[in-house]
């Protein structure tokens, strides 16, 4: 079974879109194949993001949890 027309035309499209954009779209679709299959893939930025957190921890570098709660004061949640 083939692409639907519709969106083989958006797909023919792409290539021609900003890297912006075409970063956002590719978002989207990860976030509907992970809605799918359950099962989700990070982005090379989310996995640096991940390690570099893992490595604030082993170094013992945590935020007190005062400021945590302040913050989401700030924010309307707690």
């Amino acid at each position: 079974m083939g692409i639907i027309p519709r969106l083989k035309n958006i797909i023919d499209q792409i290539a021609s879109w900003p890297e912006e954009d075409q970063d956002e779209l590719a978002e989207y679709a990860r976030d509907i194949e992970a809605r799918r299959t359950g099962v989700y893939v990070m982005t090379d930025d989310e996995r640096a993001a991940v390690e570099e957190g893992l490595a604030q921890l082993d170094r013992g570098e945590f935020v007190p949890a005062e400021e945590v709660e302040a913050f989401w004061k700030r924010r309307g949640v707690k």
